[in-house]
């Protein structure tokens, strides 16, 4: 049965998109129990750091089950499926806590916007991500052409959203949308979190709380291309050209 999961371990919530069967495709009801359990998260306290990953080794979600919304009117098309989308991944990408997206295979439509959702991306190097609207005579419903254009060079998005191409890993890595690549996500991720947990709690506890939180900025701003650009562009007495985020 298509679920999406929710499990406490010590500090960290695990968001777990499962619905191995169909590679991860997004049902109505997946939506709504996602919407659910970020209304959960918010109201609790034990939870300071969401990891979002997927079930199999495969793909991390192909977007909306074509089954699910391939036949509906164009009315209901647009209430079901690119309002409560929105809706939904508005919700995740609002919460307080910070997201950790843990790509273990494709991204593809819906399942790349859910990911854009996120704070943090770390990628296993298989990793594909792409926007096949196109070749389904529709467009991206869930902020492919809009939160992506901020996190996305718009010339490597419009090879996405125009033709329909894949990117690898590596390149979302290059142009700065991939935080991280590594062989175990999972583990990098969890390590992330750990970090991130601890600046928090220790914050919340009132010490050196102003350079706990410089120092998770920091950190945060570290596992992007954005460190590296602009020491780059210091040392070459050039303006730097930071990612788009």
């Amino acid at each position: 049965m298509s679920a999406i999961h929710l499990q406490q371990e010590d500090n960290v919530a695990i968001l777990k998109v499962d619905n191995i069967a169909r590679h991860n495709a997004l049902t109505v009801s997946m939506l709504e129990q996602l919407e659910a359990h970020c209304e959960q998260l918010e109201q609790q306290t034990a939870a300071r750091v969401i990891l979002l990953c997927a079930a199999g080794d495969s793909s991390f979600c192909v977007g909306a089950d074509i089954n699910a919304w391939a036949e509906l009117p164009a009315g209901e098309f647009a209430r079901r499926w690119v309002r409560v989308g929105h809706r939904v991944f508005d919700r995740l990408a609002q919460l307080s806590m910070p997201t950790i997206a843990v790509i273990n295979g494709l991204a593809c439509g819906g399942g790349l916007e859910l990911i854009a959702a996120c704070d943090l991306r770390v990628a296993a190097p298989k990793v594909s991500l792409s926007m096949p609207e196109t070749g389904l005579g529709v467009v991206p419903g869930w902020s492919g052409t809009q939160r992506l254009a901020t996190l996305m060079p718009s010339a490597v998005l419009n090879e996405m959203l125009l033709l329909g191409d894949k990117i690898s890993a590596q390149r979302a890595y290059e142009v700065g949308f991939i935080n991280q690549i590594a062989d175990d996500p999972l583990a990098v991720a969890h390590a992330m979190a750990n970090q991130i947990s601890k600046y928090m709690t220790r914050a919340a506890r009132g010490e050196d709380r102003a350079a706990l939180i410089e120092a998770l900025g920091g950190g945060l701003i570290a596992a992007s291309d954005d460190k590296q650009e602009g020491v780059s562009a210091f040392r070459a007495k050039r303006k730097p050209q930071f990612s788009k985020r």
